[in-house]
């Protein structure tokens, strides 16, 4: 018995290509149970035409020696269960998903799979996580390490909203009130802030001097990234760390020692050679966000690889 094997044909012999091509293109917008309802297949027949789909859009799309990386965990579950996600950050796509944690080891995979293309990396973007920069650091001799803007931001979110605590936890009466549940008032972008929560924030600041502090220091931190030579942004730092004296903002002292400790990676981004999309990363983790939250918790961690390398691809 032979069986001839046209190249029209899907995996699944009772498709053709082109309509499992249609069919991922669906499952770029819907859901898998939705699209199965709309075209009256099964569940499990979309999901394998999907991921062939995918598959061909890696194939289109071969992954290129990249410039500058983007390095990021994403949590698959409750109980620290994560994967590191590295991007090309000058092409805007993710290129490699894999480990299996966020340590060294797994970190040092994603440059074994790369091979000799290690060599073009002049620039590594990562949080602050000591592994990722170990691994960079033996991997990566000739590439710069930068960290990346929104953690170091998060952290400061994080000082702030343990000045909110202290002063919830200090006052009573009507000044605790105005505290009480003003979290994500607080810790928003303003831009973000409806009508009514730039009100409850005005009357906020106004009504506690410390958090107002707190607040606008936060907000100026972000210009840090705006300088052009590091002789600048360090002059900055300087003037806003000792802005901290007398104000008895614990946390925010803390993260000053932080920013202190890491000053080097901080700094890399003035150099003009240096200037990538920092938010990109950013992007595609809250892409990422979506992606699962859609899928109900994702059990099968190859459909999420394809799912998550083949997301800021072109249809096809």
């Amino acid at each position: 018995m032979k069986q001839e094997k046209l190249p029209w044909l899907a995996g699944n012999p009772f498709y053709t290509k082109r309509f499992s091509y249609y069919v991922g293109r669906k499952c770029r917008a819907m859901t898998i149970t939705d699209v199965a309802k709309e075209l009256k297949l099964d569940w499990h027949t979309v999901k394998d035409l999907e991921k062939e789909y995918m598959e061909e859009q890696l194939r289109r799309n071969p992954v290129k020696a990249p410039r500058a990386i983007g390095v990021d965990e994403i949590a698959l579950k409750k109980g620290h269960v994560y994967r590191i996600v590295v991007s090309d950050l000058e092409r805007g796509r993710p290129i490699w998903f894999g480990g299996k944690d966020r340590s060294e080891e797994s970190m040092d995979m994603f440059y074994q799979w790369l091979g000799p293309k290690n060599g073009k990396i002049q620039l590594a973007v990562m949080d602050m996580w000591k592994a990722f920069e170990k691994s960079a650091r033996k991997n990566l001799p000739q590439a710069a390490i930068l960290y990346d803007k929104f953690h170091v931001m998060r952290h400061l979110g994080d000082a702030l909203d343990k000045v909110r605590k202290m002063e919830y936890g200090r006052l009573s009466g009507k000044d605790r009130s105005y505290i009480k549940g003003q979290k994500y008032t607080l810790l928003s972008n303003r831009e973000n802030l409806t009508l009514d929560g730039r009100k409850a924030l005005k009357k906020l600041l106004s009504a506690n001097k410390r958090l107002n502090t707190a607040y606008l220091l936060k907000e100026s931190f972000g210009q840090l990234w705006g300088y052009q030579t590091e002789g600048w942004a360090r002059r900055f730092f300087d003037n806003w760390k000792s802005s901290l004296k007398w104000q008895r903002l614990k946390p925010y002292e803390k993260f000053a020692e932080m920013i202190e400790r890491h000053w080097d990676g901080i700094a890399a981004y003035s150099r003009p050679e240096n200037k990538v999309p920092l938010g990109f990363v950013e992007g595609l983790n809250n892409k990422i966000r979506v992606i699962q939250r859609r899928a109900y918790g994702l059990r099968d961690e190859e459909y999420l690889r394809l799912k998550i390398l083949t997301c800021m691809l072109k249809e096809i």
